[in-house]
Parts: structure tokens; sequence; C-alpha cells
């Protein structure tokens, strides 16, 4: 029912979108004065600009409430990770993020679905640079660090994603995983509840491990094959 209403507000919203792109190109043909063309097309632009941010909240949503599925087959877990890293180097270059990755040299195999355990880590990701990134700004040099890492024994497995960040106090180590809790301004508070979902889908577990000041760990443990 809840992935029924979201899809009934996506696709009234959608045209909300793209009339007011219409309606942009229009104003930028019109004989007005100038000032009159800026205010107008300004008024537009910040429509199309919420229409975007409510957009983007559904689809969080949809990921969130949505129904999983599924498909697991026998993976290398640093190849899983090593594509995600070359997928996802071009925005951490744009936000001033240093990207690393520390791997075993042998296979790390796990039973998932690759799809969706990316998914997962790059929620991860993506709130490990946009928190690195809020904390850099007004300030020189780089935003931060954000480092994947691979380790495993004989049961299990681990993908560390690791942040040079804020850290994260100890009382909100647990409230972070909520719905609609978001350490950031805009946020939507469904990447990590989201991540956790897929996670625990798996068999495994998602935990992070934080000092204020020092950053934080968030780590997914998997059951090995």
């Amino acid at each position: 029912m809840t992935s029924g209403l979201a899809h009934e507000i996506r696709n009234p919203l959608s045209t909300v979108g793209l009339n007011a792109q219409l309606l942009h190109e229009d104003l930028a043909s019109l004989d007005l004065n100038e000032e009159e063309r800026d205010r107008l097309m300004h008024r537009v632009d910040t429509l199309a600009r919420e229409v975007d941010r409510l957009g983007h909240i559904l689809g969080d949503f949809l990921d969130y409430a949505g129904r999983l599925k599924l498909d697991p087959h026998r993976c290398d877990l640093r190849t899983i990770v090593e594509e995600l890293i070359d997928f996802y180097h071009p925005q951490c270059d744009q936000a001033g993020v240093v990207l690393r990755f520390h791997a075993p040299d042998e296979p790390v195999e796990v039973h998932v679905d690759d799809g969706l355990l990316k998914q997962s880590l790059l929620n991860l990701m993506i709130n490990a640079t946009q928190i690195m990134e809020g904390e850099a700004e007004g300030t020189d040099g780089r935003a931060g660090e954000l480092m994947l890492r691979i380790d495993a024994d004989t049961e299990s497995a681990r993908v560390h994603v690791i942040d040079t960040g804020p850290g994260i106090e100890e009382s909100d180590c647990e409230s972070i995983f909520h719905p609609y809790v978001s350490r950031r301004k805009g946020g939507t508070g469904l990447g990590l509840p989201t991540a956790r979902r897929i996670v625990e889908e798996h068999g495994g577990r998602l935990s992070v491990d934080s000092v204020p000041g020092d950053g934080s760990d968030f780590v997914i443990t998997l059951p090995r094959v």
C-alpha cells in the first residue's frame, strides 16, 4: 500500500517537474524586462528544485519501505567493493574526499545479492562523504578521507566504511539507524536504515564504532560461504 501511494505521488510530481522546465524555457523567450524575467525564472527554478528534492525523498522511501527480493549468488566481496569504488571515485574527487581501499590478497567469498549489497555500501559512502563535506565548508584543503577495508575470518567477512568526519556520540550510535533520523541538514534519514535492512536480509549485521572528533567506522558483517 505504501509503495502504491508513493508511486501515485511520483507520477504527477514528474509532470510538475517537466512543466516547470517548459515554463522556464518559455520565460526565457518572452519579451520582458530583465528584472521581471529574472524574478519569474527564479520562482520557477525554486519550484523545480523542490520537485527534485521531493523526488529524492520518495525514492529513499521506496527503497526503505519496498519489499526486498534477493537474488543471491556466490561473489568475491573484493570485486563488489572494487566496482563500487570505480563508480564512486569521481564523486569523492568532486567533494574533495580522498578515497582509499584495502583488501586481502585472496578471494573473500560470500553469498549475496551483489546489486543490493552495493546499494547498502553506497548509502554508507554517500552518508560519510556528505558529513565530511559539510564539516569542511568554509575551510581550506580537502574534506577528509574515506577508506573501505575488507577483512575476514573462517566464519564471517567484514567491510569497513571508515571516515574522518566529526564522529558520533555513543548515545546516538543506535538512533541513527532509525527512520527519519538524520545528522545533516536536508537528509531524509532513510539511507542508514535502508543499508541496515539490506544487510540484515542477507543474514548479516551493520554496526558502527565511532569516537566524537575522530570519525566513524561503519561495519557490514556477512557470513562466509
